[in-house]
């Protein structure tokens, strides 16, 4: 009997492993993750996933934040680490990564490194760490480097909006590293490249006013400068996935504007950025110049379209700086840095793809907008101003003397003034019902449009670049050269860009958002020793009477 009860056993036992050993080469083979978090922060969006999916060989993920690091800094090295593996879990070819920081590299190979590291845009950071019984500063690296067998690219993974504290910006920097790292490994891998035509021939940025638009875009998208007069039809605009229209200085002619038109009827991207105002800054010293309304042409399209540029200025208190010459010192002028209200530094963001997340942005010259009917668009402000701005009709007096004894501060009441708007929907054509310019042929008219994408702002000069004023080289969009700063001018045109031609891609992977769970730190300070008993007291207190029931419990039997 013991002997059939024996193998009895080892058959039931055999059976189990089987199982056990069939469930998981089918576990391997047939992949699925659960996701048992509220905000999904373990799942990847889909675009990610067909990223992902595609990889035709294996990525290396170096992460530069490392070493002795405060908690919120160690959250974010921890996210970084999860999310590289929650890539691996679902790449088709193998994801690895190790930690690498900079500065223990040797000598002379540091500086190199690190400079190395800024054409990436990673910038260190200093933090306040806890060394020895005291405070130290480090300087910390929070980005990656990601390579295949041939390339390497970079990414910066601290961001945030200016005002955000320090847990809102660690909490944005998670909430965005998906988007971040994706966005890495697609400027890697991609071959896919969207064309972006820049119109020129009215007086669009002109010379090296456009570099930084090419700077900011070359390295994702084919551009090209297009002379708008040389277009004959409709059909030679096709080709560009997004036209780009910053400050023109002429009037856009009736052709002219009939082929924008056309061009986004028949499913084409814009970013129309026009000058309401003419002006001349080498005349706003002394007794100052006059900034008056300008036609370029395009306010009969884009009132169309849903919006009105308005011929007048805005100014805000968060403001920006211009330099001004302030005499000699010795045998060499001086220049001063004056606070200018035409400079917004605007750092209110709506929570959109396009914005979310992004540093201020400097709005120079821009005009106020106001939505008008349009049937079948939606309109969304992107961008808003601070809560002291206000708006200067036309014609506008531009003089630095007028700071000379400061703002009046009661004059700036407006609240959130939008500054940039996207346009989305069903359009509808400006020559609808109307004649046709010369030479142009009815045949292939569109009266209207579906699911067209245009921005608008107002101002030209939103992705225009600053000079260097020793070398009067162009500088990247948005670096101020007499401060240093770096405005998110740059990231806004690619998170532009990046929306009109996928916006079910990888950027819609900014929208994710995790709640920031913070303890209360009064009622902890209150109800500290009672928790303290029950974690700690009260699993000793059970496990003693379970014990002693038991030793009871065998007495008996």
């Amino acid at each position: 009997m013991k002997n059939k009860s024996s193998k009895h056993i080892l058959k039931s036992l055999g059976l189990i492993l089987l199982i056990i050993v069939v469930i998981n080469m089918l576990f391997r083979l047939v992949h699925f993750r659960i996701d048992l978090t509220e905000e999904k922060r373990y799942s990847l969006h889909p675009a990610t996933v067909r990223v992902l999916e595609h990889l035709e060989e294996p990525l290396e993920v170096e992460i530069l934040l490392t070493g002795n690091l405060p908690g919120g800094m160690r959250r974010l090295q921890r996210s970084i680490e999860q999310m590289v593996r929650t890539f691996n879990a679902y790449s088709a070819q193998k994801i690895s990564f190790y930690y690498l920081d900079p500065l223990a590299l040797p000598a002379e190979q540091q500086e190199d490194f690190i400079v190395g590291l800024t054409d990436y845009g990673i910038q260190p950071t200093n933090l306040f760490v806890n060394e020895d019984g005291g405070q130290k500063t480090r300087m910390i690296f929070p980005g990656v480097l990601i390579k295949d067998s041939e390339y390497e690219t970079g990414a910066l993974l601290l961001r945030g909006e200016k005002g955000m504290s320090p847990d809102q910006i660690l909490n944005n920097s998670v909430e965005n590293l998906e988007f971040e790292l994706i966005n890495a490994v697609r400027k890697l891998v991609s071959k896919q490249q969207y064309a972006v035509g820049m119109l020129m021939g009215n007086g669009e940025l002109e010379g090296d006013d456009g570099f930084g638009i090419v700077e900011a875009l070359v390295e994702d998208f084919e551009v090209f400068k297009i002379p708008l007069e040389q277009a004959k039809k409709v059909e030679d605009l096709d080709p560009f996935d997004v036209l780009i229209i910053a400050g023109p200085k002429e009037t856009y002619s009736e052709r002219e504007i009939y082929l924008v038109d056309q061009y986004l009827m028949r499913g084409g991207n814009l970013v129309i950025l026009p000058n309401a105002l003419a002006y001349d800054m080498d005349e706003a010293g002394g007794d100052g110049t006059v900034a008056m309304p300008f036609d370029n042409g395009l306010d009969q399209l884009l009132f169309r379209f849903g919006i009105r540029v308005n011929k007048d200025f805005v100014q805000d208190m968060n403001f920006g700086y211009h330099p001004v010459m302030a005499g000699n010192f010795g045998d060499q002028q001086q220049l001063v840095p004056l606070p200018w209200p035409f400079y917004i530094a605007a750092g209110r963001m709506a929570k959109h793809p396009v914005t979310k997340g992004l540093d201020q942005i400097v709005f120079r010259f821009t005009s106020s907008l106001d939505t008008v009917k349009a049937d079948g668009v939606k309109k969304t402000p992107l961008i808003f101003g601070s809560d002291f701005g206000k708006k200067l009709a036309a014609p506008v007096r531009v003089a630095f003397q007028d700071m000379e004894d400061g703002p009046d501060l009661e004059s700036y009441a407006l609240q959130n003034l939008p500054l940039l708007y996207l346009l989305e929907g069903d359009f509808t054509s400006l020559f609808k019902n109307r004649f046709l310019p010369d030479g142009m042929p009815k045949e292939g008219f569109l009266e209207s449009g579906r699911q067209g994408k245009v921005f608008v702002a107002g101002t030209g000069r939103l992705f225009e670049s600053s000079f260097d004023p020793r070398s009067g080289e162009p500088l990247p969009i948005g670096l101020d050269p007499y401060s240093d700063m770096q405005y998110g001018n740059r990231l806004l045109l690619q998170n532009m860009i990046n929306y009109l031609v996928e916006p079910e891609g990888i950027i819609a992977t900014r929208t994710k958002q995790f709640q920031i769970r913070p303890l209360n730190k009064v009622k902890v300070s209150q109800e500290k020793v009672k928790w303290q008993v029950i974690n700690v007291l009260l699993p000793v207190v059970l496990l003693g009477l379970l014990s002693l029931v038991w030793m009871f419990a065998r007495k008996g039997r």
